[in-house]
């Protein structure tokens, strides 16, 4: 990989001379996404846009092209040809599979293109993947519920959309802390899409099957819908739930004085994917290797937390967003570049 990504830096620079404020480097990435179904999605475009146009002050003229659609995995497979097509430079993708778009980012490499994933892992050995660990940030807040209700407890968990990777993960690491504590039992496991609206009524149904539950492991996009499902029902106080990170969630943290804790899976992942795509376009070479994760190509972000420990500080930092933004964190440029030698 090492090989390919000097050659992506070497085809794609070039050396504008001789005009007053001209961009020394310029470069084309493209942006996939193909999953609009929550705002954290749009949130992580204009991030990503922002970060762009950073760079334009360090003289580097980074153009981003957008494909954000609902649409399936073959969908999203057009996506990476057209990029392909109009010559860009980079791809980072938010993949809908983890292992389908092996043959088409071969093909992308064998162009000379860098391809990154972020917020979902894939398979593929021609693309490296820059984002959180999904199912240690599942483990995290599991970690959390299991030691608020002291290891004893009845809890149910709601999913976001089945099959897709990052919620496969997100299954996957809070089943591994669970499965340490004898006395929890998970009482039902479904799926609301990652929809406030799906969540509430998920929850809903759950208290009415489960009148005795103690904790609720919830993803983010559907834990104001079910903590109003706990809070209709008057269990505020008998009732352990995570969290999410989008403002008005924050302030219903804030007024209910909710147990809760979250995760954070910041917006600002492609933002950080885009800034380390443009170093390796410059043929800059990362310190350490990215090798993690369970296809050996992951270069993982830190995970925020927040709980009753950190909440204000968080709350405050919201303040005046508009209730569906998410609090993020990204990789600036300076961040990324310490990653490089």
């Amino acid at each position: 990989m090492k090989h390919r990504l000097t050659a992506v830096a070497a085809a794609a620079t070039f050396i504008v001379a001789g005009a007053t404020g001209a961009f020394a480097q310029s470069y084309k990435i493209g942006l996939s996404n193909g999953w609009i179904g929550s705002e954290w999605r749009t949130q992580m475009i204009e991030e990503a846009e922002a970060a762009a146009a950073a760079w334009k002050e360090r003289g580097v003229d980074v153009e981003v092209v957008v494909q954000s659609a609902n649409v399936d995995v073959p969908g999203q497979i057009a996506h990476v040809r057209n990029f392909m097509n109009q010559g860009v430079d980079a791809i980072i993708i938010n993949p809908n599979s983890p292992t389908a778009f092996d043959p088409v980012f071969r093909q992308a490499a064998a162009q000379g293109i860098l391809v990154i994933s972020t917020d979902a892992e894939v398979s593929s050995s021609d693309a490296i993947y820059v984002g959180i660990d999904q199912t240690d940030w599942a483990a995290k807040s599991a970690q959390w519920l299991a030691d608020t209700l002291g290891g004893e407890g009845k809890v149910v968990a709601i999913n976001g959309v089945a099959g897709h990777p990052a919620n496969q993960m997100r299954v996957e690491g809070y089943t591994s802390v669970f499965d340490n504590y004898d006395g929890i039992e998970v009482l039902n496991e479904v799926n609301a899409n990652w929809d406030q609206a799906q969540g509430q009524q998920a929850m809903q149904n759950l208290l009415a099957t489960y009148p005795d539950i103690d904790g609720v492991w919830v993803q983010d996009g559907m834990a104001a819908g079910a903590w109003r499902a706990i809070m209709d029902a008057d269990k505020t106080a008998d009732i352990a739930a995570t969290g999410e990170i989008r403002k008005d969630f924050l302030d219903i943290w804030a007024e209910n004085d909710l147990t809760s804790g979250a995760s954070v899976n910041p917006p600002g992942v492609m933002a950080s994917a885009l800034n380390v795509a443009v170093f390796m376009l410059e043929g800059r070479e990362l310190k350490e290797p990215a090798d993690a994760g369970q296809y050996g190509n992951a270069l993982y972000l830190p995970i925020p937390f927040i709980d009753g420990s950190n909440f204000e500080e968080v709350h405050e930092a919201v303040e005046g967003k508009p209730g569906y933004y998410s609090y993020t964190s990204a990789l600036s440029i300076d961040d990324a570049e310490a990653l490089f030698n």
